[in-house]
């Protein structure tokens, strides 16, 4: 892997608790990194003091080395390998020196997630003075701890309530991660991109850089979006995506995201979301970097002729990216607290996020996915017009106040008709275009007599004389799908890999 990510990837603080992961080598884990030093000192028949000595390193300090506690700087890395007789790519290697190490690894990974400490078992702070056959059972039950949980947590339910959790938090922090933007605002210089819409060949050299090729192929899994293959270098995608090829762009940064933040395979589903959440971000961050669209948006502000039509228009985005990016840094660079959401032609809640006071829509666990807006809002309402091409301003009196909103309304395969809706308090309404619309609506709601309660005459005149066939939602009764990434086929996963590596090799 490139060098690039040595220095950069060190801000990076995720949202999510930390993990074992070495945040400057996306890849390499601090833990096998510390087992492979002690592998190649043992070889070499030195001791930890005969070691330090001779790089003039204390004992205690490569100790920390070894027991994956501290990370060696790239300096002291070559040091200690050149010492060893040995050379940095092989400390590199990203696979345990033996099964036994492989093991203690698997043991210490294992203590350290959330699914382990919220048992309440004790730590084995000294693996090496567990016997291998132990440690294999605790590794293998530890193993089906995790297989369970993960079943568990895979419901509708779960899922729901770890999203609610994630939401939340993402409104403490004003839907901004300065973490992820830092990153992403380096490795766009890194590789001169400074102006204009991000290029697919931008794309291209990006993954280059840090050590991937970008491989097109139509056979992809149909529940995968891409695959990487770690081994080799690889990151499968599709040969084509939406119009304007924003689609590709994404799905490629958002593949080099998992590597370039140091995920590890998530261990429960909460922490795919979190790392979903942070894949997006990153993608984001390099499409519409922090600074120019900063500026971007506070020029228009300067103007009070904010629009999100024209922040998508002058980064090359959809719609939706570029109103959801908006809310990354409204708050942060604008000082406009914002609500944005993706409903259905049909009103239902796909995706919000707010900060400004709008209520969404809430089922009884405070969940806001599949709930209902009101047909009095402007991502409804936005339907009814005619012309559909632009944007559709509205404001709306709410018991939380009044709101002026943007709506875009569109068509995808798989919501038929969408609208993306973006909007601020009244008072904030001066800075954007569209302020002076005449379009004003009154939403009572979560009030029933607003729009849930059918007008009295009408249900009286059709009560108990009219039937409806419901259309129930394809996944209503579907469990969600488990796994160790969830919703993918593993097996078609690796049949896939092994398809392609074998191309690869011939």
């Amino acid at each position: 892997m490139s060098d690039l990510r040595v220095s950069k990837n060190a801000k990076f603080t995720a949202v999510a608790e930390s993990g074992p992961g070495t945040p400057n080598r996306p890849g390499i884990d601090n833990l096998i990194l510390g087992k492979r030093l002690k592998h190649f000192r043992k070889a070499a028949g030195l001791t930890l003091e005969q070691l330090g000595a001779s790089v003039g390193l204390s004992a205690s300090q490569l100790s920390l080395y070894e027991n994956g506690k501290r990370e060696p700087k790239l300096t002291i890395l070559q040091t200690l390998a050149r010492e060893l007789g040995t050379d940095i790519q092989k400390l590199f290697a990203t696979e345990a020196p033996n099964r036994r190490s492989a093991l203690e690894i698997a043991l210490e990974q294992m203590q350290r997630t959330t699914i382990y400490k919220n048992l309440g078992l004790p730590q084995i702070r000294s693996p090496k003075s567990v016997p291998t056959d132990t440690l294999e059972a605790i590794v293998g039950l530890g193993k089906e701890v995790h297989r369970q949980a993960q079943q568990r947590a895979a419901t509708a339910e779960g899922a729901k309530q770890a999203n609610t959790l994630l939401r939340d938090k993402m409104r403490s922090r004003n839907n901004y991660l300065p973490e992820i933007e830092e990153i992403a605002e380096d490795l766009m210089a890194s590789i001169g991109h400074t102006t204009g819409a991000l290029t697919h060949r931008a794309v291209d050299v990006l993954a280059n850089k840090l050590g991937f090729s970008l491989v097109f192929v139509h056979d992809l899994p149909s529940n995968t979006r891409s695959i990487t293959d770690l081994e080799n270098g690889r990151i499968y995608l599709p040969p084509a995506s939406i119009p304007g090829g924003h689609g590709l762009r994404a799905l490629a940064l958002q593949a080099m995201a998992h590597h370039v933040l140091g995920h590890e395979t998530p261990w429960d589903y909460a922490q795919f979301l979190q790392q979903r959440l942070e894949i997006n971000y990153f993608a984001s961050a390099c499409l519409m970097p922090e600074k120019r669209t900063a500026d971007f948006l506070q020029a228009a502000k300067r103007e009070r002729n904010l629009a999100i039509e024209d922040l998508r228009d002058a980064f090359g985005v959809t719609h939706e990216a570029a109103a959801h990016r908006f809310t990354n840094l409204a708050t942060e660079h604008l000082d406009l607290r914002v609500h944005f959401y993706r409903a259905t032609a049909a009103g239902v809640l796909v995706r919000g996020y707010q900060n400004d006071g709008l209520e969404f829509p809430t089922d009884g666990y405070g969940n806001e996915e599949g709930q209902l807006i009101c047909k009095y809002w402007g991502g409804r309402t936005a339907f009814k017009r005619k012309n559909r091409t632009n944007e559709f301003y509205q404001y709306t009196d709410t018991p939380e106040g009044t709101f002026w909103s943007s709506a875009q309304t569109g068509e995808s395969e798989t919501d038929g008709g969408f609208s993306i809706t973006c909007g601020v308090s009244f008072d904030d309404a001066k800075w954007f275009r569209g302020r002076d619309t005449q379009k004003r609506t009154v939403s009572l709601c979560p009030a029933e007599e607003c729009c849930k309660r059918p007008d009295e005459l009408m249900a009286e005149r059709w009560e108990g004389k009219s039937w409806a066939s419901a259309r129930m939602h394809q996944h209503i009764l579907s469990p969600l799908p488990s796994g160790t990434f969830p919703g993918v086929d593993e097996a078609e996963m690796y049949e896939f890999l092994t398809r392609h590596d074998a191309e690869f090799q011939g």
